[in-house]
């Protein structure tokens, strides 16, 4: 009885809720389509556009004469080496006397297999003998021709022994010497044809997209100066160690572009329009780069984009939400995917 009196005495006990939690307010900016400024920025080495290595097709002669060097600029067909031919010009003679008597030889078959003509079945030769008469004769011209064929040979050897520039350009390297042993493996100049040079840029995987054959860039030298190329080639592989892809920019004609240099090219983009959006609305992490995006009831959604260009504080989203979707600002702090906030719209 005491017990429930005192009961009795207090009050009872009510469990209080903690208050709702406020939506924060968070600052955000839509995806929209714009012509990206500036462009992808990419450095790389100067090659030849297209490298003729010059050999000679003979092994075993020895070089007589050298006639270029290096900086070398050189016409299609021009003497580039002599080889020589001292020992090739006696065996042509040697097989024209072989020629020679070979077609004699041929003559007296000739007349042989003609002295028995229309003396079948007449019984003055034995038909096994006129019969080889004619063999004999058809085998002195199959002798003659073989002879022929040798000599045939020979002779384009000698056509052979002045070695010549395939293409026009500029001789890049020289590594025959008078004295030399050719051999066709043994590339004997490397010329750069046409004197065109390109800038073989380095562009990493994200920027190949926005890049296409024919597109203008800015290609900047060491010294400083300034010239202007266009995109000839794009790789259609993707290193799997770096993840750059190449692009080959054709430059002008200049003294000054050397094989082997240094260039630093920008790429102009402004003709082609993209989906962006400011830099601080992309946040990295361990899964790569996303954006907090907004739902029709201001929930907020993670989702996973590929970047592309940046110019002007915007950067590209390569693939990503639409235009017109509505993304965090500041990289979304202290707001977590599925929270709903107060969305307030940032000056574009």
């Amino acid at each position: 009885m005491a017990c429930l009196a005192l009961a009795a005495c207090h009050k009872p006990t009510t469990t209080t809720k903690p208050p709702a939690r406020q939506p924060v307010a968070v600052t955000v900016a839509s995806v929209r389509t714009q012509a990206l400024q500036g462009g992808l920025t990419a450095s790389g080495l100067m090659i030849p556009k297209l490298e003729a290595a010059v050999s000679t097709e003979l092994n075993g002669y020895r070089v007589a004469k050298v006639f270029v060097d290096q900086n070398a600029s050189v016409k299609a067909g021009q003497s580039l080496a002599q080889l020589d031919d001292t020992l090739l010009r006696a065996q042509i003679a040697q097989q024209k006397a072989v020629v020679d008597q070979q077609k004699v030889a041929a003559e007296r078959q000739d007349a042989e297999a003609q002295r028995v003509a229309g003396l079948d079945n007449q019984g003055v030769l034995s038909q096994e003998q006129i019969i080889e008469r004619r063999l004999a004769a058809r085998s002195g011209h199959a002798t003659v021709a073989a002879a022929q064929a040798q000599l045939n040979d020979l002779e384009t050897r000698e056509s052979l022994m002045m070695v010549r520039a395939p293409v026009s350009g500029l001789v890049l390297e020289r590594t025959v010497r008078p004295g030399d042993i050719a051999a066709p493996a043994t590339a004997m100049f490397r010329i750069a044809a046409d004197d065109v040079v390109e800038l073989n840029a380095e562009v990493p995987e994200s920027g190949l997209a926005g890049i296409q054959p024919g597109d203008a860039a800015e290609v900047e030298l060491p010294g400083g100066t300034k010239i202007t190329g266009h995109v000839r080639l794009i790789s259609p592989e993707v290193d799997q160690q770096t993840k750059l892809g190449h692009i080959r920019i054709t430059l002008p004609v200049r003294p000054d572009l050397r094989p082997g240099g240094y260039g630093r090219a920008t790429f102009s983009q402004s003709r082609r329009p993209a989906s962006v959006v400011p830099d601080s609305a992309v946040r990295y992490d361990a899964d790569g780069a996303s954006v907090l995006a907004l739902q029709s009831d201001n929930t907020v959604k993670r989702m996973l984009v590929k970047t592309g260009a940046r110019a002007n504080g915007m950067v590209e989203l390569v693939d990503g939400p639409p235009p017109g979707t509505r993304v965090l600002l500041g990289g979304g702090a202290f707001v977590l995917d599925g929270d709903v906030v107060k969305p307030i719209e940032a000056s574009q």
